[in-house]
């Protein structure tokens, strides 16, 4: 069989003049978000060329596709009807990946806080763009080394120190790695200099934006040895892994320039974890926003009170992880020990992957709702599993992921829409696309020469690719509301943040935790409408709701469902008593946030009244056209349904 080289210029012609279906803030969010420099014309890129570029990437790094096949990929993605992951829609294409390989790829990973040299890897992957989970149950986390001795960090800005931090990402990760060696192996006090990090606005070539500067991660080191310091002679707890892996993504964030996605899985009866949100009971560092926190549980009966306090709205409600029902089972209609998975020990940040130790979720989107037919949705989950099976053959930079790649081969093609459809929901439908793609698999491993995957499907939160076609739920949540205002962060320095001025958006500083205003990060208030077909939060109970994410679990999803449930405190005990009797054989993960009185401030989403809605549309002029010369770096924080990975 003969397989493209790449897309003709004949055929990118015909699209050239074409609109693609943008939703109310779609074509903002892209630009914002994915849209790429191209140097030699002086701008970012357009939706055509994007495609364009993805398209001939995935060819650049293998993928057997024949150019009718290619085509209709990329057709699919220039209507919005099916996407790549976000990063790689970001990365495909670039000098990045011909550099670092798969890991500029993958949308994000999990790691067991074992050794110290976890943290590190976090650090590596967070600064790559990705998202991490990580496992601090106790029969990991006192696997750690005891704090062996009482050193001195120092930044010194002379020559003769210890350690020049290089300006790039290794160097940093490498800092962090020669701390955590003083203060667990070495015993020798430390010094480093960070004069050779660029300032900060420099921009930053490889991911696009601009540079932090060094003080961030300067106070992040201070912070974290103070941490390590204050359990001298003692093991490491939970809640101070926790707490370094914040800061660690807080260093990342440093500037604003990035977003950091983290979830953290304690054990359920660990009182410190579980009330390391509780913000009517102590005082919370800014920090530990960087991660979400789920328990790990397969019995919701055996839950402590302290678990159910941020339910009651006295804290942020942790999620829920059934390690043993995501070890055991595939999809719940398969029965047990089809496609098991006893390795699992973890998922990524928005729960939607079972991930082993150091292994990367490899994400793709199906956009249900502009699915025109069954065969159409064949057709696109086909060319979207081909996409992330060629992502999985390519190589890692960490010997250990690598090696848990190349023998899972793991993938997550997902469906979103899911309640803006009114078609294709069906266990047959769901049924017959998942057949549908394992026998894809069985032919395309058997010509690639690779192992078939371990898992094929999921159903992720599809934060910002949702964003993009008009009339879109994220993932399979019914739709915040008919009317509403989406906050979107920017970086202060992005040009796009006095575009939404002039335009007449809202802009305000970032509302910190503790109440401070933070400069650096800017956020823009959008006025968002639904169609009257798609199913809005008012329409669904919570009950229904967890309904459906179980018939997704059932029919669709291998590896998981992220879903993220809205409630009323009086529907609580409804909430309990569905768990009960369904969470164990049911629910690998799940995740909940009071509908009211949670208590966030500059909420990613805003319910507001038609007329309000109105008022805000009258003030502002729509964005349809932005020619821009700066190119921006991946924000992840909109990866996922909430603003980042699911409920922060």
């Amino acid at each position: 069989m003969s397989y493209s080289k790449g897309l003709s210029e004949s055929f990118l012609k015909s699209y050239a003049d074409k609109s693609p279906p943008w939703g109310e803030v779609g074509y903002i969010t892209y630009k914002r978000t994915y849209a790429r420099l191209i140097p030699e014309l002086g701008r970012t890129e357009e939706w055509n060329e994007t495609c364009e570029r993805v398209c001939n990437g995935l060819i650049e790094i293998g993928a057997l596709f024949t150019d009718k096949e290619l085509e209709s990929l990329y057709d699919h993605l220039f209507n919005l009807r099916g996407f790549v992951s976000g990063r790689a829609l970001w990365q495909l294409g670039t000098d990045t990946v011909r550099k670092v390989g798969a890991d500029s790829l993958q949308n994000c990973w999990h790691v067991v806080v074992n050794n110290p040299e976890a943290f590190c890897f976090t650090f590596n992957q967070l600064m790559l763009g990705g998202g991490v989970g990580f496992n601090v149950l106790p029969e990991h986390v006192y696997e750690l080394p005891r704090v062996k001795h009482d050193v001195n960090i120092r930044r010194i800005d002379t020559p003769d120190c210890d350690f020049v931090v290089p300006d790039n990402r290794e160097g940093w990760v490498e800092l962090l790695r020669k701390v955590l060696d003083a203060f667990f192996v070495s015993g020798k006090d430390f010094t480093y200099n960070t004069s050779c990090i660029r300032a900060a606005g420099k921009p930053i070539k490889s991911f696009g934006g601009t540079a932090s500067g060094s003080e961030g991660l300067v106070e992040g080191i201070e912070q974290i040895s103070a941490i390590i310091r204050n359990r001298l002679h003692n093991k490491m707890r939970p809640i101070d892994c926790v707490d370094v892996m914040n800061i660690i993504g807080r260093v990342v964030v440093a500037g604003n320039v990035r977003r950091s996605s983290e979830i953290a899985i304690g054990d359920a009866n660990d009182r410190e974890f579980l009330n390391a949100k509780n913000w009517n009971l102590i005082k919370v560092p800014n920090w530990r926003a960087m991660s979400n926190n789920s328990v790990a549980t397969d019995s919701i009966d055996s839950l402590p009170s302290e678990f159910w306090s941020g339910y009651h709205g006295d804290g942020e409600p942790y999620g829920l992880i059934n390690l043993p029902l995501c070890q055991k089972y595939g999809r719940l209609a398969d029965g047990p020990d089809y496609r098991p998975d006893y390795d699992v020990v973890g998922v990524n940040p928005c729960a939607e992957i079972t991930l082993c130790n150091k292994e990367p979720c490899n994400l793709a989107d199906i956009v249900l709702p502009n699915v025109r037919s069954l065969a159409e949705f064949q057709e696109i989950a086909t060319l979207l599993y081909k996409s992330c099976k060629t992502i999985a053959n390519v190589g890692f930079s960490d010997p250990e992921t690598h090696d848990v790649v190349l023998k899972n081969r793991r993938l997550g093609i997902g469906i979103t829409g899911y309640m803006a459809s009114k078609k294709l929901t069906s266990a047959e439908s769901l049924t017959t696309v998942y057949q549908t793609i394992e026998q894809a698999d069985s032919e395309y491993s058997r010509i690639t020469g690779s192992p078939t995957s371990i898992k094929l499907t999921t159903v992720k939160p599809s934060g910002t690719l949702s964003l993009l076609p008009y009339g879109i739920s994220p993932g399979m949540h019914a739709a915040f509301n008919r009317y509403m205002i989406r906050r979107i962060r920017f970086s202060a320095n992005d040009p796009l943040v006095e575009t939404c001025r002039n335009h007449g958006y809202p802009v305000e500083p970032l509302l910190e935790n503790d109440g401070s205003h933070n400069t650096n990060t800017m956020v823009v208030s959008f006025p968002m409408s639904m169609p009257k077909h798609v199913k809005c939060e008012e329409e669904v109970s919570v009950i229904q709701e967890l309904e459906h994410q179980k018939h997704l679990q059932t029919y669709w999803a291998d590896n998981s469902v992220s879903a993220t449930h809205y409630f009323a405190k009086d529907e609580l005990e409804d909430v309990k008593t569905w768990l009960s009797e369904n969470y164990t054989g049911g629910v690998k993960t799940a995740s909940f946030l009071l509908a009211q009185g949670h208590g966030f401030v500059q909420a990613p989403l805003e319910k507001i009244s038609k007329d309000e809605y109105a008022e805000m549309v009258a003030s502002v002029t729509p964005i349809k056209s932005i020619q821009d010369d700066e190119q921006r770096d991946l924000e992840s924080s909109l990866e996922c349904a909430g603003g980042s990975c699911p409920i922060k």
